[in-house]
């Protein structure tokens, strides 16, 4: 099957699906209640940072425990949750670069789960993928170098089929790198002027319990109440001049234009993979699903400003109110002391972010979103879709012809934008990213190189992180070879670290699909890509 033939199916399955939904008063056209305003009465919950312990031989040990719980997040009732070592939410880890790391996961859930470690490089059966889950009452310890930049990352669970809900339920967390021989004089203490913000999005049926089927859109829930760090109505009491928030988009579906109630401007210093190369003012920073912005903001004594997402522009989509994109609301109030601590200017420069250039580029590979599929197939955990080889630099042609909301989300690597529909990208987009919104019908171009950490036997992954659409399909497997092993077309369930059984979830495995291996399986990763 040819691209081009590729994208006319895809097409025609996207415009029959839209066709449908608005016969039957489905997203198109929207109609979902907006978000609740509430109060801001209750002070924003601080994820503790995790205790760890040195061993011997120098590497930091961390203890996470996958646990049931419960939160009052809707008056008169404790609504079921799920967290690491606690109710709702985990610990932040923070660790710096050089370290050697371990993390022991305990499950004492009453079914699998996992944790990746979202936007770290690292070895793949490490990954915390699809292909590691933790049993019930097991313990899984991978163990691994931090070697990249400082850097705001997270973690969150990844079974087949089941993200969107163990994430949804609150097992989530942030992963803070640390780089000291270049971090530059930004706020920095954790919990005072630096402050975790994990923006998530919640549905409560009548009981008050979450859920996951009442008033959804197309790309899943979009929750009728916002909360912070698990925090519902939060008040960040300020005693600094400025104050460091590290944004993450938290949500299953929803995509955040986030800016200040004034219409202040603030200094955007981070993405998903690190500082930007300097700072860059505006009034608004967009994120969808699993992406983060680190960005700084100067208060004045006794005033009081409010977080604020509104209207998130979303592109060439069917219908932007069926999405979220016409929603204005609060997140988050700070309220600054009568007496605040100086705080230093932020600096020019941040960080040293040297552009891959183009021409280095020996690959390139196309990959179109529609529907629930990528290049025309469906995930399914036994195929390799691309074979990438260890000191590659690639560009990745990424476009969505859908026209609902997606993203794309690589493991392994942190990526550059080359450029979008050809355009230079906007300052927001000049650093290290893992995750980026794709506004339909735009090329986006995407530049990186596969360092270290082979293994034809155990796949990284690459998909879209609106959590529905990668349970149901929208993802795709790649392996990273050394020179002279071989480019493998399907992998082994059953090798060590691999998960026994697993069949690919709803909607996964057997749909799309098994056809003749173009564009899209192995074959179609190994030789595929163009050289330059």
């Amino acid at each position: 099957m040819t691209r081009r033939s590729r994208l006319a199916t895809a097409v025609a399955v996207t415009a029959a699906t839209a066709l449908l939904a608005a016969c039957d008063g489905g997203f198109v056209g929207g109609g979902l209640p907006g978000v609740e305003e509430v109060p801001f009465t209750t002070p924003l919950a601080i994820p503790p940072l995790a205790p760890s312990r040195v061993e011997p031989d120098g590497t930091r040990v961390f203890e996470l425990t996958a646990q049931e719980g419960s939160m009052p997040f809707v008056d008169g009732a404790e609504t079921r949750t799920w967290g690491f070592n606690g109710d709702y939410l985990g610990p932040t880890l923070r660790a710096e670069r050089g370290e050697r790391v371990a993390v022991e996961v305990t499950n004492e859930l009453g079914e699998a789960t996992s944790v990746h470690w979202h936007g770290m490089h690292l070895p793949p059966e490490m990954d915390g993928g699809p292909h590691q889950m933790v049993e019930p009452g097991e313990t899984w310890r991978p163990t691994w170098e931090i070697d990249q930049p400082a850097a705001t990352l997270w973690y969150h669970p990844h079974p087949h089929g089941e993200t969107e809900r163990h994430v949804y339920q609150g097992l989530a967390g942030l992963f803070l790198l640390d780089d000291p021989e270049a971090a530059p004089d930004l706020p920095s203490q954790y919990g005072v002027d630096d402050i975790p913000v994990i923006v998530q999005d919640k549905q409560f049926d009548d009981a008050g319990q979450l859920t996951l089927e009442e008033n959804q859109s197309e790309p899943g829930v979009l929750g009728q109440t916002v909360m912070v760090n698990g925090t519902v109505g939060p008040f960040l009491g300020v005693s600094t001049e400025r104050v460091r928030l590290r944004l993450l988009n938290g949500s299953t579906a929803r995509t955040y234009s986030f800016g200040f109630d004034d219409g202040r401007r603030f200094q955007l210093v981070g993405t998903d993979g690190g500082l930007l190369p300097a700072p860059h003012e505006t009034t608004d920073v967009r994120l969808s699903p699993g992406e983060r912005a680190e960005i700084v903001v100067a208060v004045t004594p006794g005033e009081q400003v409010t977080l604020r997402s509104s209207e998130p522009d979303l592109g060439r989509v069917a219908s932007s109110a069926a999405f979220g994109g016409e929603d204005t609301f609060d997140v988050l109030e700070l309220r600054a002391d009568t007496m605040l601590a100086p705080s230093p200017p932020v600096p020019d420069v941040l960080a040293d972010v040297p552009r891959i250039k183009e021409s280095e580029a020996g690959v390139t590979r196309d990959f179109t979103l529609a529907v629930r599929q990528i290049n025309g197939r469906s995930m399914d955990p036994e195929r390799i879709d691309e074979v990438v080889h260890e000191g590659q630099t690639e560009i990745w042609e990424v476009r969505s012809i859908d026209s609902l909301p997606h993203n794309f989300h690589i493991h392994d690597v942190q990526f550059q934008v080359l450029d979008i529909g050809g355009e230079p990208p906007p300052p927001e987009l000049m650093g290290w990213k893992d995750t980026v919104y794709l506004e339909p019908q735009r090329d986006y171009r995407l530049i990186m190189r596969f360092e270290d950490f082979t293994d034809a036997d155990s796949p990284y992954m690459f998909h879209c992180h609106l959590l529905r659409h990668e349970d149901e399909g929208l993802m795709g497997q790649f392996v990273v070879v050394g020179e002279g092993e071989s480019a493998p077309t399907t992998i082994d369930l059953d090798h060590d670290g691999g998960r026994p059984g697993a069949d690919g979830g709803d909607g996964g495995a057997d749909d799309g699909g098994g056809d003749d291996g173009d564009g899209g399986g192995a074959a179609g990763g190994a030789d595929g890509g163009h050289a330059h």
